[in-house]
């Protein structure tokens, strides 16, 4: 089936629902002269008259009847279907791919899962938790949402969260067990161990003063991957845990955590949102975009 005799089937259909020429022309926003002669084509391509007219209005034939009962189905699913294009074309809807780190998960995605879907549920969102760095483009993602010092040149970039401190926590059983940590006496102590997801290195105890960084190897009865897992460790008194100062915040229990050595606490650059150019013209991207920044931002 071509356009125009799409058009002349919407014509028919909108002449046998209204029972008048003129009357269908007005509904369709076009002319009755229009309508008139689309419908005159369509009985010229079938061979045969499809409404009796008269003065006062235009009945059904038989043949009228027959293509109206085959064709009503088909052309209710054609409107239904350019109306879901249309809507689509305002509404964001589909895929969206983001990369992230568990702690930016935990402060700027799961927060807001639920008010998100309720505004756009016609968007999904693929997450991805990945401490690691990945070319945002390469792996196929939308969105990601780092450091601003990992994040390319090349990205479009937004400030989601300002710059803020890595904590240094023990509980009060560890106090008991080792007393309190001290610059000098680390050696004494235990710290929980993180790895590297993508290196698989661990990283030692940095301690940052004045500008400048030390890495302390310590014992380390427990390492791990996970910010879940250090709060773990911390709790069951393993020993000295490095959290996130806004994750600590977040924390049910975070009296019972207990900052140490606060004068070497490391500062860590803003966390940003950034996607490549093209993807903020892309509807659901750009909502997506717009709904974090203005959650963080304001």
């Amino acid at each position: 089936m071509n356009s125009s005799t799409y058009q002349q089937l919407r014509i028919f259909h909108a002449i046998a629902r209204t029972g008048s020429i003129s009357e269908a022309a007005r509904t369709l926003g076009m002319t009755t002269p229009s309508a008139s002669q689309a419908l005159k084509l369509l009985e010229q391509k079938m061979d045969m008259p499809l409404f009796w007219r008269n003065t006062r209005r235009v009945v059904l034939t038989d043949a009228g009847q027959r293509l109206l009962s085959q064709t009503g189905s088909l052309m209710e699913q054609l409107e239904h279907s350019f109306d879901a294009l249309i809507s689509e074309e305002h509404t964001p809807a589909g895929l969206v791919k983001i990369t992230l780190s568990r702690f930016a998960y935990r402060l700027i995605i799961q927060p807001y899962l639920a008010e998100f879907n309720q505004r756009y549920p016609h968007i999904c969102l693929d997450i991805s938790v990945y401490d690691g760095t990945l070319d945002l483009v390469q792996a196929g993602y939308d969105l990601g949402i780092r450091f601003g010092d990992k994040i390319d040149e090349n990205m479009v970039a937004r400030q989601l969260l300002p710059s803020f401190q890595e904590g240094l926590y023990v509980s009060k059983n560890y106090l008991q067990q080792y007393g309190e940590p001290q610059r000098d006496n680390l050696h004494q102590h235990r710290l929980i161990g993180y790895r590297f997801i993508t290196t698989g290195q661990i990283l030692p105890l940095i301690l940052e003063q004045g500008g400048e960084s030390v890495s302390v190897e310590m014992p380390t009865p427990i390492i791990c991957n996970d910010i879940d897992t250090i709060a773990d460790g911390v709790r069951a008194g393993l020993g000295i845990g490095r959290l996130f100062t806004p994750i600590h915040q977040q924390l049910p229990d975070k009296n019972d955590f207990i900052p140490v050595l606060t004068d070497y606490w490391r500062n860590y650059p803003p966390v940003y949102l950034y996607y490549p150019q093209a993807s903020q013209k892309i509807k659901r991207v750009a909502a997506v975009i717009e709904f974090l920044v203005g959650k963080m931002v304001n």
